[in-house]
């Protein structure tokens, strides 16, 4: 089961479950995502048609962010005319959760909600306290001591002529 769906000017191919990188969206979509523009939907293997009636996919935004830097050069030759400049083009990445036509509906398996990572300060508290209730070691950290510091060494008075 597949779609083939238009979105910032470019076609993708998309599955439910795919996540694909599309033109940035606008920020009111409220993580969710509606593609209105469905070319064409494929509800088996080798059958593929335009929708006659209203197809639907939709998704769930799980990042935005900006694609990598591509410099762009211009240069002429034996003008001395170079000129250098950098882009990034920005992207929202969207899971597709569901494509549904003609009364039929395919859906996403859900993925499974990521615990947050335990912050540093609460995890060292942690490892303390499994310490505090280990034995404790039979040798005492000894503080190093540092060397005696040499004294500095007297330069020969050189003797007057007379």
């Amino acid at each position: 089961m597949y779609a083939v769906i238009r979105a910032g000017g470019k076609q993708y191919r998309v599955a439910p479950g795919d996540v694909i990188r599309v033109e940035k969206f606008a920020t009111g979509t409220n993580g969710h995502v509606d593609f209105p523009e469905v070319l064409a939907v494929s509800g088996g293997e080798g059958k593929i048609g335009k929708p006659e009636s209203e197809a639907r996919v939709t998704g769930e935004v799980v990042e935005e962010g900006r694609s990598p830097k591509i410099l762009v050069f211009h240069y002429k030759r034996k003008k001395q005319y170079k000129k250098l400049r950098g882009h990034r083009q920005s992207f929202t990445a969207v899971r597709i959760t569901e494509i549904a036509f003609d009364g039929q509906s395919f859906k996403a398996p859900e993925l499974a909600k990521k615990q947050p990572k335990v912050k540093k300060a609460a995890a060292a508290e942690e490892h303390d306290t499994e310490t505090a209730h280990a034995k404790p070691h039979a040798k005492g950290h000894a503080k190093k001591k540092s060397a005696p510091k040499k004294k500095a060494a007297k330069k020969p008075v050189a003797k007057k002529k007379k």
